[in-house]
């Protein structure tokens, strides 16, 4: 079983090990990495990868509601 409290993380941004608890800025290292992190996020530099989609497909997948006049 591991100890929580011994419970060593690698920083996702610098890769720095820094203890889980009580660490205020985790799952990072620091408030720096923190915020290159959060930047980076805010200038799309991740991305999730998808397939454009169309208007019908759409269509299939939500169900619109109707206007008045098409009762």
């Amino acid at each position: 079983m591991t100890d929580k409290k011994n419970l060593l993380v690698s920083c996702p941004r610098c890769g720095v090990r820094v203890a889980w608890q009580d660490n205020p800025f985790r799952p990072f290292c620091s408030d720096k990495c923190r915020m290159i992190d959060l930047g980076r996020w805010a200038n799309e530099d991740y991305r999730i990868p998808a397939q454009p989609t169309s208007d019908e497909e759409l269509a299939e997948i939500i169900e619109f509601p109707q206007s008045p006049e098409e009762d």
